[in-house]
């Protein structure tokens, strides 16, 4: 199968496989902007983090712009992430049927032609780095030696979900380093928050796959946990409420961030009481709602920045 216009299993119906030019299709689902959930996700510890030290630096007249540069970073590094991660498991993705009808196993785009629209995407990253300060440019560019480890860990290790905890948390250093040109125990007290949520969320992906993935030999924390994956999401959920708490009474947020934290755990509790293991569509269904969950938090943090520059 070769033809641009050939949809993927798991993304059908959306507006890549609807209205977008027939030449440009698998490009945009190498970059996955047909399924944006994971970029959303990405973007929610930058969001955070741009809030939270808005507020201890009392002054969100910056805030706007970094919101919007966040946004736009976001999508096209996650794009590059996953052009990247679709290009080194090429071979795997053809052997699993959630997975093979994606751009490369399916023959869509060459390799080649995938690493070009890789280069092109880091290089408009690259121009929103290049907006902040010498300390924010250094700290987004050390993130890509996470980013470029992570596809190879589901091969060596049962905690594949730590590292992309590692890469999709990394925001919640940089809102920090945008707005401080520092990294404190603030900001790296809420990425330990983030990375135990990202863990937590990951597990309820991984489980659509459990079956392929054993037949294949691919590691994940969802097969590790297997019946235990209530159990585990308690403790990793829990985990991220209590470490993002101490990084707002670190960062002396006010009421607004407490409400939004607590919307936030809500919906995580929400979810281990919904989660049914068995359930591949429901496991999707929980995993991209916390989307919400994350939006809630970022909520609170932007009326206590917006309260404390008052």
């Amino acid at each position: 199968m070769s033809d641009a216009s050939a949809r993927v299993a798991d993304s059908t119906g959306n507006w890549v496989d609807t209205v977008a030019p027939q030449w440009a299709r698998p490009y945009l689902r190498l970059s996955r902007f047909d399924r944006p959930i994971g970029s959303w996700l990405l973007l929610m510890p930058c969001w955070w983090s741009a809030a939270l030290a808005a507020g201890m630096a009392h002054d969100i007249g910056r805030l706007p712009l970094i919101i919007v540069l966040f946004f736009i970073g976001a999508f096209v590094m996650r794009g590059a992430g996953c052009t990247w991660n679709d290009i080194t498991d090429r071979d795997l993705d053809a052997r699993v049927e959630r997975t093979r009808s994606r751009p490369l196993p399916s023959g869509q785009v060459s390799v080649t032609q995938a690493l070009i629209f890789l280069v092109a995407q880091a290089l408009i990253g690259l121009v929103v780095l290049l907006q902040f300060n010498r300390f924010a440019i250094l700290t987004g560019i050390a993130s890509l030696v996470i980013v470029a480890i992570y596809p190879f860990m589901k091969r060596i290790t049962w905690w594949p979900q730590i590292v992309l905890g590692l890469a999709f948390s990394w925001g919640a250093l940089m809102g920090f380093a945008v707005t401080f040109a520092r990294i404190d125990v603030t900001a790296l007290v809420l990425y330990a928050g983030a990375i135990a949520w990202v863990i937590g969320y990951d597990t309820i992906y991984a489980h659509q796959d459990t079956e392929d993935d054993a037949l294949i030999g691919i590691k994940s924390t969802a097969r590790l946990f297997g019946a235990h994956t209530h159990q585990a999401l308690i403790m990793f959920y829990g985990l991220a409420v209590m470490l993002i708490g101490i990084a707002l009474a670190s960062g002396d947020a006010r009421w607004p961030a407490w409400l939004g934290l607590l919307a936030f755990a809500l919906h995580l509790v929400w979810q281990i009481m919904r989660l049914r293991i068995n359930d591949p569509a429901l496991c999707l269904r929980l995993f991209k709602s916390n989307r919400d969950a994350g939006l809630l938090l970022f909520a609170g943090l932007l009326a206590d920045a917006v309260m404390r520059a008052v």
